[in-house]
């Protein structure tokens, strides 16, 4: 089973391409080791993730699009198998990729952000309301809030005090944006999403 998120930038044309730079440095960073990611037709992008990472993932892409602002991310979250892998993830096939486009492509008509598509019906319902919740506060994240967001999970197991140093920011706006992003909120989802993977996967 792997991830696949398949996303564009919202308005691309009408911002200035900062948000170019940021795109390419956050996919390397989720991408990780396996650097399987792909920027295709300007402002298009596909990137291979662990099936658990998906919603941090996608939060992470988020914030880091979000700091140029008012640059914003539209992104489908496909959960599956891969039946061919090629060295572009655009030439590849199977599940993933299927339910990736699918998601991407229900956006919208759903008017939000973000999607996911598994092969369970029950669990994409359940997850896509929880999805639905949390755009309230990503997509009105501003740039300090976004940019707080992406350090907290650059480093999500430093204290607030050292993500204030880390930022050259007071520990008060720190946790202001923080709270102001609803990051706590997020992550507890984050950790619903995980286990309620889990127990799709293994059933």
């Amino acid at each position: 089973m792997v991830c696949i998120i398949t996303g564009d930038i919202v308005g691309s044309r009408k911002i200035k391409d900062s948000w170019l730079l940021s795109l390419k440095t956050a996919l390397k960073v989720v991408s990780g080791q396996n650097s399987k990611w792909e920027i295709y037709r300007g402002d298009s992008f596909q990137v291979e993730v662990e099936p658990e990472n998906a919603i941090r993932t996608t939060a992470y892409l988020k914030a880091c699009i979000r700091i140029n602002k008012p640059a914003d991310v539209r992104m489908g979250i496909g959960i599956g198998e891969v039946k061919s892998k090629r060295k572009k993830l655009s030439e590849s096939s199977g599940d993933a990729f299927v339910n990736s486009g699918v998601a991407f492509d229900s956006l919208k008509q759903a008017k939000v952000n973000l999607a996911i598509k598994t092969e369970s019906s029950s669990f994409d319902e359940e997850i896509n309301v929880l999805i639905k919740l949390s755009l309230i506060a990503m997509d009105s994240w501003g740039i300090v809030a976004a940019e707080m967001v992406k350090l907290a999970l650059e480093n999500e197991n430093i204290l607030q005090s050292e993500l204030a140093i880390l930022s050259g920011r007071t520990q008060s706006l720190v946790s202001e944006a923080l709270k102001r992003a609803h990051y706590s909120e997020l992550m507890e989802m984050d950790k619903l999403y995980r286990k309620k993977l889990n127990q799709m996967l293994f059933k």
